[in-house]
């Protein structure tokens, strides 16, 4: 009697474990972040930081870095698309985020990129439902990131310039995807502006044109300046996709 106890009570803690869980199944769903206008983004730049979470509670339920190359640039950015085409292949840059439901739930998706260039760094998100068991492959869900990374080069930050000397502005522009920017290129330099915005301590500005240069991705242009402080912003702008980005820097001139 003891043992038939014994055995009822386990089985009746089983059923109670299962019934809780509602036979939860992993679901699996590939997520990627895509540059406007450019391609994906991979571990070439660093890689964009994926969150996926409960829509209602927003408690976490995956989180990982999309990993993998920036995709097929024939495909990507020559070939026209066709509705249900996968632009991806096994080689491009993803996370396959795991999560383990019993009923249909109701998620937020979020990508940062790319995550390594903090004065660059774009937040897109999404809401979709999934349903246990029903994986979502191929391309996935894709968030697109818009923008220009832009790294100013030169002057570098709080450098000591002196009156006397011609200031040297020079800045490296890449897609969001870290594909590169060059005359006649797939990305044309000359379709960008690129312009830095000189600030005194007084708050007088001064807007110089940055041209490209020899080096792919690389804008630049001289000028000088009188004693004091100034903040050197440099940004770039796509009239056609709306596409933008900004480094600052600070400078002192003695």
């Amino acid at each position: 009697m003891k043992g038939f106890n014994f055995y009822r009570l386990f089985f009746v803690l089983i059923f109670s474990i299962f019934s809780a869980k509602g036979f939860a199944q992993e679901t699996n769903i590939m997520i990627r972040a895509k540059a406007k206008d450019a391609k994906f983004i991979g571990s070439s730049i660093g890689g964009a930081r994926i969150l996926v979470k409960d829509a209602v509670t927003g408690a976490i339920l995956d989180e990982g870095m999309t990993i993998g190359s920036t995709g097929d640039t024939e495909k990507i950015m020559k070939n026209d698309w066709k509705r249900s085409q996968t632009l991806s292949d096994d080689k491009t840059a993803g996370f396959l985020a795991k999560i383990d439901i019993d009923v249909p739930l109701f998620v937020t998706v979020e990508a940062l990129a790319p995550f390594n260039k903090k004065q660059a760094s774009v937040l897109s998100s999404t809401q979709l439902w999934v349903i246990p068991g029903k994986d979502i492959t191929g391309d996935g869900v894709v968030l697109e990131i818009p923008g220009f990374v832009v790294d100013i080069l030169s002057p570098q930050t709080h450098e000591r310039i002196k009156a006397s000397e011609k200031i040297e502005l020079k800045a490296n522009v890449v897609m969001m995807c870290g594909c590169p920017v060059t005359e006649d290129g797939i990305w044309d330099a000359s379709q960008y502006e690129v312009k830095a915005i000189v600030t005194d301590a007084e708050g007088n500005s001064t807007e110089l044109e940055l041209k490209p240069t020899e080096k792919p991705s690389t804008f630049g242009t001289e000028t000088s300046l009188e004693k004091g402080l100034y903040e050197v912003l440099v940004y770039a702008y796509d009239a056609a996709t709306g596409n933008t980005g900004v480094d600052k820097t600070n400078i002192i001139i003695n």
